[in-house]
């Protein structure tokens, strides 16, 4: 007997699917995506009444159109929600932020959801992203405890790399931390100062230095790229 292929599931599948594990932590997401669906569509249908006169094809086109956008934005609201409720998941467990690195930071980035380096003893980890920002490593845990771990790698970077611009984030409980939700949007509003050719050059010789380090327990990176991008 012919095993059966394995099917990848269908969009609308993955859709609902995102759309029940958000509903589980964020039952607000079934209202804000209905008035994000339905708010276009009242417009449109405001719009027929006044430009659209008695001619019922203009109704229908204005209609389709509404629904269109509502549409769209509902798909762009719950995602947005979706990432959002994930990333509250996720906030202060080891390994969040190379999740989000690699879920999140897609185009023009060079990413990894394992550190470059770990405390075992406190889980605190530094994890590295390359861009045309260049070199941003991402501190997870409070300052006074990933420091050392910083200062170790920014002088491993600057010597092999002395001409790239090297930025350290830290996500943690400090007051000057990056919130996790905000990791991804505060990288991508860095300033572009390499080309993408020269993003290339970096990360090979960035990963010269080997020394990735396996992803702490309790962060699965998947997750977030399933929940904040539905397909």
């Amino acid at each position: 007997m012919a095993k059966k292929k394995n099917r990848e599931p269908g969009q609308l599948a993955q859709l609902w699917e995102v759309y029940k594990v958000t509903r589980k932590h964020n039952p607000m997401v079934t209202l804000w995506t209905l008035l994000v669906l339905v708010g276009p569509l009242a417009l449109a249908a405001a719009g027929c009444g006044i430009f659209a006169g008695g001619n019922p094809v203009n109704w229908i086109l204005w209609l389709v159109l509404g629904l269109l956008v509502g549409i769209l934005l509902a798909l762009i609201t719950m995602g947005r929600i979706a990432e959002s409720t994930a990333y509250r998941q996720m906030e202060g467990r080891p390994g969040a932020s190379g999740a989000v690195l690699s879920g999140a930071l897609r185009r023009g980035w060079i990413t990894s959801d394992q550190p470059i380096a770990v405390n075992p003893k406190t889980m605190d980890c530094v994890f590295r992203a390359v861009g045309r920002a260049g070199v941003v490593l991402v501190a997870e845990g409070p300052v006074t405890r990933t420091q050392r771990l910083v200062d170790d790698e920014r002088r491993k970077s600057v010597r092999l790399l002395p001409n790239v611009p090297i930025t350290v984030l830290t996500v943690g409980p400090d007051t000057s931390s990056v919130p996790l939700t905000q990791l991804s949007r505060r990288i991508k509003r860095m300033p572009k100062v390499i080309t993408k050719s020269e993003v290339l050059i970096v990360s090979k010789r960035m990963s010269s230095l080997g020394h990735d380090m396996p992803i702490p327990k309790g962060i699965d990176p998947k997750r977030v790229r399933s929940m904040g991008r539905p397909r």
